[in-house]
């Protein structure tokens, strides 16, 4: 039995107004056990402008926020962009750091990811590094390469210290927002793959206390089968986490 603590999160991506934000925080702190935030990290990810609104309803109720991007620059002309020490202030634990749509959309490379990751861990927070293939690259059998290949790149320069702050993400780019959701199988296959390729960066020490997480069309349906798989730790919920009764049935699922 692994002993790595499951970790539940939900990115709401561009949703949810702060008036909206406050609403679906009270509800998933009224429904939430107290005991359960104990036994399950349970972080939420809303826009920049609903991090401060989230921090006064969740406060002391233990279940943690953070942003869903950042900048590696400290500050000056960066219109439009978010410093690690602004996150910091607003008293974020996490981040979310190279999500297959900040790559899609936005052309984030690798490098970036790694730059932006090593200003995360040297200003406090805590990165979720997202990686994860396309459908085409899954049926060209390049999916393990590509993700190695992620891992490798994203934690460039990162030490055996910095990674007890580090969790990963595996979300098949095919599978997010689609309705289409890897089989248990195969999202433990790659985890297992993700495993290895921290092994060979790292060491099998903190390739095991590493945890990581699948993100791809995670419901309150199939959750429980995806989290009781032996190298999933856990979810980086996406729909499912915009509605309370959902995202505290995913909860409950990692038990």
């Amino acid at each position: 039995m692994s002993l790595r603590k499951k970790f539940v999160a939900g990115n709401w991506k561009m949703n949810k107004t702060f008036i909206e934000s406050s609403e679906l925080c009270k509800n998933i702190k009224q429904g939430l056990d107290k005991k359960l935030t104990s036994d399950v990290d349970v972080v939420v990810f809303p826009p920049f402008t609903s991090i401060y609104t989230v921090s006064e309803v969740f406060r002391d109720s233990g279940i943690m926020y953070g942003a869903q991007n950042m900048s590696y620059k400290d500050d000056g002309a960066m219109t439009g962009e978010i410093s690690a020490s602004m996150l910091s202030a607003l008293g974020c634990e996490y981040v979310i750091l190279g999500h297959s749509e900040r790559r899609q959309y936005f052309h984030e490379t690798n490098q970036i990811v790694n730059l932006k990751t090593a200003k995360a861990l040297s200003s406090g927070l805590k990165p979720v590094l997202c990686v994860g293939e396309t459908l085409e690259q899954r049926e060209q059998g390049l999916h393990v390469k590509v993700v190695d290949e992620q891992i490798t790149l994203c934690l460039k320069g990162v030490c055996a210290v910095d990674m007890e702050n580090v969790i990963v993400a595996y979300e098949p780019v095919w599978a997010i927002g689609t309705g289409k959701t890897a089989s248990p199988e195969q999202a433990e296959e790659m985890h297992r793959q993700i495993r290895n390729s921290l092994e060979n960066l790292f060491s099998a020490t903190i390739a095991g206390r590493t945890r990581i997480l699948y993100g791809g069309s995670v419901t309150d349906k199939n959750a429980g089968e995806l989290f009781s798989m032996n190298n999933i730790d856990g979810g980086l919920i996406g729909g499912a986490s915009l509605k309370h009764e959902a995202f505290i049935q995913i909860i409950n699922s990692a038990l």
